[in-house]
């Protein structure tokens, strides 16, 4: 009573606009008191400056009110802080929406501390004190603020549960162990605890090995790229410089022909046009010639024309030069021929080596010394082989769990399964308990009409008939269906056919970092029927959907 009186002063005599005691009280008009500056400055601070209002019940003053120091409060306030009144908690330290709240404290609850799981209440940093300090509470155990303490009590017998089912994988109470949990695999639930504690540390030194071992393989890759960059830069630098060279030989072959072409269209030219003067001296000669003789043509006088004959008649035997003959218009169109002829043959060499070129660019394969292939044997998927188990806080109550964990059978009556949010409320399906990352091989034994084997994500919806919950209809889950005819694959609500032998196992192969998920049908040899190849973003859980009829049965089966 004596911490509840305190808590109530702490309250009562703290300003509501600092949230801490009162400093330089006063009381206003309408009764309500605060630190003298902090209403002094709500008032300064007030839009409308001419009337002034109380920060906590709103009442107005069309005039400013006359502030004085309350002496009585202040008095007060120095007696109650010699008994140990201390400063109001800061807003900060008041439980939230989202925080877990002091079971003890009234009013205004402060954030818990701690909680403990003897008491199953959870406590502030004040009303904690007991435990520390009272022997009988000293032995409880505390644990860092929850809100699922009541979690602990059974729904049914409303007792803390201390025990643990093994054969149903959940926590009862010690009157359930006498009723429907008789004969069953039972522990404490701290021995399962440390068991299960164990096993959490081995695989954490699995995870930190496989961490280290990754950290490596990533240097490596690190190490891979830088080669891949230098080896890539340096193939396309020689490759500039090679073809550079092939440019600079083309082009002086170029100019070589070009220098060959002009010189001899030079002399050819020269030797055209020293003919052709040598036929223009000819033509005028001979135009001087017939003018000679149509002028002796032109004399009357008998005598004079035979005399003048005889004289010009070496004319017409003047020497000739003989006839000129033009070759058909080729001229160099031989040489474009023959470099036409080099180009056909250039052309001809890099369509053929090439190929031999692109060859060599995409047969480069940098192969990781991480990577390996798929196993091809039954025996080389063995070595991969993982204990698989149900978890029976996940199967729909229409499914009876049993042979430790491993099977499920579909039932006409409904288990009395205890309420669980991660339970498949509406789909007669069930989750594994284990994680599945790395490299995982499983087998899934079946029998009946129709069952689907699948993987998940551990988000995947558990309430409700919506395909979100169905495995094989939404984008968190992979599933194989199989039943007395056929097989098909489904993901995202999208079906795809398989054919394949039938067989009443089916082999499941994950490799989780490469993406890669397939399923096999498992007899004396080893069927693959489909492949996914994907990116997985979460670890993955099996799963098992059993439709139609009772008796319809999947088993994860012992792998030597």
């Amino acid at each position: 009573m004596e911490q509840k009186g305190v808590h109530l002063d702490q309250e009562t005599f703290s300003c509501s606009i600092c949230l801490d005691l009162l400093k330089d009280p006063v009381a206003i008009p309408c009764g309500h008191s605060y630190c003298m500056n902090c209403i002094k400055t709500h008032w300064d601070e007030e839009e409308d400056k001419k009337l002034h209002s109380c920060p906590q019940c709103r009442q107005t003053f069309r005039q400013k009110p006359v502030l004085l120091k309350s002496s009585m409060l202040t008095d007060l306030l120095k007696e109650l802080k010699k008994t140990g009144l201390q400063a109001a908690p800061a807003d900060h330290c008041y439980a939230g929406p989202e925080d877990v709240a002091c079971d003890v404290c009234t009013g205004r609850k402060l954030k818990a501390f701690k909680s403990c799981l003897v008491c199953l209440v959870s406590y502030c940093e004040k009303h904690l004190q007991p435990h520390y300090d009272v022997a009988q509470f000293k032995k409880h155990k505390l644990v860092d603020p929850s809100e699922k303490l009541q979690e602990n009590i059974c729904s049914h017998h409303n007792e803390v549960m201390k025990i643990f089912c093994r054969t149903d994988q959940q926590c009862i109470c010690y009157l359930c162990l006498m009723e429907e949990h008789k004969d069953h695999d039972t522990v404490s639930a701290e021995a399962e605890r440390t068991e299960r504690q164990r096993e959490l540390e081995v695989s954490r030194l699995n995870i930190q090995q496989r961490i280290q071992d990754r950290e490596k393989d990533v240097k490596l890759l690190q190490q891979e790229v830088e080669n891949i960059n230098v080896s890539a830069d340096k193939a396309v630098e020689d490759n500039e410089k090679v073809f550079t060279q092939l440019i600079r030989l083309m082009e002086k072959r170029s100019s070589d022909v070009k220098q060959q072409v002009r010189s001899q269209q030079r002399t050819e030219v020269s030797r055209v046009k020293e003919l052709q003067e040598k036929l223009e001296q000819e033509i005028t000669e001979l135009k001087r010639n017939d003018a000679e003789l149509k002028k002796l043509s032109h004399t009357e006088d008998h005598n004079q024309f035979l005399h003048n004959d005889s004289s010009l008649s070496h004319l017409s035997e003047s020497s000739q030069l003989s006839s000129t003959k033009i070759r058909p218009l080729q001229y160099f169109e031989d040489v474009t021929e023959a470099v036409s002829e080099v180009r056909d043959k250039l052309q001809e060499v890099l369509r053929d080596k090439w190929t031999n070129v692109s060859l060599m660019v995409t047969e480069v394969d940098v192969l990781l010394s991480n990577s390996q292939a798929e196993p091809k044997t039954r025996a080389g998927f063995l070595k991969y082989s993982r204990k698989v188990t149900l978890d029976s806080n996940t199967a729909n109550t229409c499914l009876l769990i049993s042979d430790g964990n491993r099977k499920a059978t579909l039932m006409n009556q409904r288990q009395s399964y205890s309420r669980q949010p991660d339970r498949f409320s509406y789909w007669q399906q069930v989750l594994s308990r284990e994680s599945l990352t790395g490299r995982c091989y499983w087998e899934v034994e079946w029998r009946g009409d129709n069952v689907y084997v699948a993987v998940a994500y551990k988000i995947i919806s558990r309430t409700g008939n919506s395909t979100e919950c169905v495995f094989g209809l939404n984008n968190k889950s992979w599933a194989l269906t199989c039943d007395k005819n056929s097989y098909a694959f489904w993901h995202n609500s999208v079906q795809t056919t398989i054919s394949g032998p039938l067989s009443s196992r089916v082999g499941v192969y994950l490799d989780h970092s490469a993406g890669i998920l397939s399923f096999y049908s498992v007899s004396e040899t080893m069927t693959l029927l489909h492949r996914v190849q994907t990116t997985f973003t979460q670890p993955l859980y099996a799963g098992l959907w059993l439709l139609y009829s009772s008796g319809n049965t999947a088993e994860f089966c012992k792998l030597k």
